[in-house]
């Protein structure tokens, strides 16, 4: 097969699929006959043709494979058409808890509990109910208690095409400003508060089904 069917091919495949597509998806499409290098040249050569005719769609690499979506500006008009379908927003503390899960996986649940120091059962249930949050095992200590991570379904909502691309912590976190040589504290005064960390991840989001 030549390029250019091969192309449209994969163009097909991408309209017509809800999850993204890995490459070893389509080398098995195409019964290993062309390069992986070759599928990954035409799948570029897609998303650049898009991008090029300023399309309503876009082709993105996300969540280990390629797929086609609406770009985010159309997503106020896709919700008025879809608009019996159930929107899910996050709570700040579900949103606590999936950045801790994100960051810190495979983590337990009493070492959640720690860090934001609170009891997170609820949270974390809502979270694997909606596919954020998985189980990812057992840790191999006394009550082997259950160790859980972040799903495709996660990388997906966030827009990331893998884990290594969240954003490092340091790069969150604002400097802290040394006291200034023209401001000195007075004494008896307290001493300030340091400033608050950013979040780690949007204030909230909408995950809609």
């Amino acid at each position: 097969m030549e390029r250019p069917d091969i192309q449209k091919v994969i163009e097909a495949l991408l309209f017509i699929t809800e999850q993204p597509i890995p490459l070893k998806s389509l080398e098995a499409v195409f019964e290993n006959q062309t390069p992986r290098e070759e599928l990954l040249s035409i799948l570029q050569s897609i998303t650049s043709d898009y991008a090029q005719r300023d399309s309503a769609l876009e082709v993105r690499e996300i969540a280990g494979g390629w797929q086609m979506a609406t770009r985010p500006e159309f997503a106020p008009w896709i919700r008025k058409l879809f608009k019996d379908r159930l929107t899910y927003r996050l709570s700040n503390s579900a949103l606590e808890t999936l950045s801790i899960v994100a960051y810190k996986q495979p983590i337990t649940r009493s070492e959640i509990e720690e860090i934001r120091g609170v009891e997170v059962t609820a949270v974390l249930d809502t979270l694997t109910e909606r596919k954020l949050v998985r189980i990812a095992g057992r840790r191999e200590s006394i009550g082997r208690p259950l160790l859980y991570g972040t799903t495709p379904d996660f990388l997906k909502a966030f827009g990331l095409k893998r884990l290594e691309d969240l954003p490092s912590i340091e790069s969150l976190v604002p400097p802290v400003s040394e006291p200034s040589a023209e401001a000195p504290v007075p004494e008896g005064d307290a001493p300030q508060d340091p400033p608050e960390t950013a979040e780690p991840i949007p204030a909230s989001v909408d995950i809609t089904n």
